[in-house]
């Protein structure tokens, strides 16, 4: 029997192959720069930076009185996730989102490529819920395992080259005896995090589970909708979010970030032809 893993795939794939098939049929790709975005309909996944940045570079939908308009405004489409607004090539002219995931997506159709020119450049932080003790705890693992070189190993096992060399293993013998913590995370951005059957793994996941090994806590994660996260780390019912999440003046109003673990760029993915 096939396993979960290579029926997912094939069905990413299939429908990748699928819609950028449907973009030949279409108007040939017109954005070469970024600022060939104005008056396009551009792709974003609802509530990440890629959409905020790009609703206020190129729309007036957050101008308020006195603010100087954008002369040809482009037109927002907001999906659930990445991959929808990617198969949504030929409806829209444009993708924006982060340098990694653009990549896989790219890999699997010729039709599509990343513009050379970098979108922003952004750092990527845990959340947590204001005042938790735990946004130091993590800090303080954060810095250890940067130190001793767990986390290079986690991103060179995702990235590059030495992909699959490199995975991150809980050490025998670890104590979890401090409880369990809960992690809200989007599961649909790889590398960053991404169904592997059942489970969920990616870069993400691979460091959360090294720092809590390393505090002393048992963790469990949990998916939801990217825009649902920051509520979930609010409300209690997720101890910290974890999903490739850039730290914002607006997102710290509502939550407390940990220092950056890595720095990521948003790009802009189009139709090849």
């Amino acid at each position: 029997m096939k396993s979960i893993k290579f029926i997912v795939t094939a069905l990413l794939t299939a429908a990748l192959l699928l819609c950028c098939s449907a973009c030949s049929s279409v108007a040939a790709n017109t954005v070469f720069k970024a600022d060939d975005l104005y008056g396009k309909k551009i792709g974003v996944q609802l509530g990440t930076t890629g959409d905020t940045f790009a609703t206020d570079s190129y729309t007036n939908e957050n101008k308020e009185e006195g603010d100087e308009k954008v002369k040809d405004p482009a037109t927002m489409v907001r999906y659930k996730t990445g991959n929808e607004a990617v198969m949504a090539q030929g409806k829209i002219d444009a993708v924006i989102i982060d340098s990694e995931p653009a990549k896989a997506f790219v890999e699997l159709n010729s039709d599509l490529k990343i513009l050379d020119d970098p979108f922003v450049q952004e750092e990527y932080a845990i959340c947590f819920k204001k005042g938790s003790e735990l946004t130091a705890e993590f800090n303080k693992a954060l810095a250890a395992l940067k130190a001793n070189g767990t986390f290079d190993k986690i991103l060179k096992n995702f990235i590059g080259d030495d992909a699959g060399k490199t995975p991150y293993v809980t050490p025998e013998g670890t104590d979890h005896s401090k409880g369990k913590l809960i992690m809200a995370t989007n599961a649909f951005f790889k590398p960053y995090e991404y169904y592997n059957g059942q489970s969920i793994e990616g870069i993400d996941p691979s460091m959360a589970q090294a720092i809590c090994d390393y505090l002393g806590y048992e963790l469990e994660i949990q998916n939801y909708d990217f825009n649902a996260i920051l509520g979930a780390v609010q409300s209690g019912k997720a101890d910290f979010g974890m999903a490739g999440m850039t730290v914002t003046e607006d997102r710290k109003k509502s939550v407390d970030f940990s220092d950056s673990y890595t720095t990521a760029t948003q790009v802009i993915i189009v139709r090849a032809k």
